[in-house]
């Protein structure tokens, strides 16, 4: 994962997340960021990494289909993600949440998309 997508202060709140939930905890934390195709409609909002498997992260994943969800990804893989113009998959900088996952989810399923 390029440092353009998750910084090292990101990558740490992450695996923290993961850590967390990994122990057990029962956790409904706040997307920690927010990754977007700039020429798609494509959006990841990330809480956690899981610490054993560090490539693959948890959150709420809108492919721009109308039907988001939570669920796992490779970060590899939204690395490799293109939109119709060739333009990669960016970090949205000024992201900012206060509201927890499960919040979103409810509203992204009722708008048939994410609109954080």
């Amino acid at each position: 994962m390029t440092q353009s997508l998750l910084t090292q202060i990101i990558r740490q709140k992450l695996l923290a997340n993961g850590a967390r939930y990994a122990a057990g905890e029962h956790i409904d934390p706040v997307p920690v960021v927010k990754l977007f195709t700039p020429d798609a409609n494509a959006t990841w909002l990330l809480t956690e990494i899981d610490p054993d498997s560090p490539d693959i992260a948890f959150g709420l994943c809108d492919l721009g289909h109308g039907c988001p969800e939570l669920g796992s990804v490779s970060l590899t893989e939204i690395e490799r993600v293109r939109g119709p113009l060739g333009l990669p998959v960016e970090r949205d900088a000024y992201y900012s949440e206060t509201r927890p996952l499960s919040e979103l989810a409810k509203m992204a399923r009722r708008a048939g998309r994410v609109s954080a």
